[in-house]
């Protein structure tokens, strides 16, 4: 079986608990199966923000809760703390370089910094700095295509919250342009439905 582990971490109000459900919709959009385990505080705004994401290409039996992971999604480095030891040695740690300015301190990490933030800015539309990443973290890993991803947030956003749906897309494009893929992707046969 073929599973990967991704752990996001930000600030409440950074985008990460909508952008970690739309990568696992994506994913099972596209045939595999995912686990997702939201972590977030009591505030909405300001306080600590997780999630924990197990993708899999057959049936997985358990809840993610992750000791060794694959991938990090990394917000804002307030939190930071609190998934990197959870991270395998040589894990793909994705960062938002706009606010991420601390040293990985994973052993033979791969490091892809995309200033997540400063683009969404210059989009017009900093609040979808998450979404600028999750692109990004989709090209960097492979885990799911970018028209999956844009489909899952197409879905996901609330039809009071349509006006945002078009700038989430370009933030989705732009975190795409703005990163390398990996050599060796999670899926390299991914199939866009």
């Amino acid at each position: 079986m073929h599973e990967r582990e991704v752990l996001f971490t930000g600030v409440g109000g950074q985008g990460v608990q909508i952008v970690s459900k739309a990568l696992a919709m994506a994913a099972v959009a596209e045939g595999r199966e995912a686990l997702l385990l939201p972590q977030y505080s009591g505030g909405m705004r300001g306080s600590k923000t997780n999630a924990e994401l197990t993708v899999g290409d057959a049936p997985l039996r358990a809840l993610p809760i992750v000791i060794d992971a694959w991938s990090a999604f990394v917000m804002d480095q307030a939190f930071w703390e609190t998934i990197r030891p959870k991270l395998a040695p040589g894990a793909v740690v994705v960062v938002n370089a706009s606010l991420f300015h601390l040293p990985v301190a994973v052993d033979d990490a791969h490091v892809v910094e995309v200033p997540a933030s400063d683009i969404a800015a210059q989009l017009g539309s900093p609040m979808s700095a998450g979404f600028v990443l999750a692109g990004a973290f989709a090209t960097v890993t492979g885990i799911v295509a970018v028209p999956s991803l844009v489909a899952a947030m197409r879905e996901l956003v609330p039809p009071y919250r349509t006006q945002h749906v078009a700038a989430n897309e370009a933030a989705i494009e732009a975190g795409a342009n703005a990163a390398p893929a990996l050599a060796a992707p999670a899926w390299p046969d991914v199939v866009v439905p």
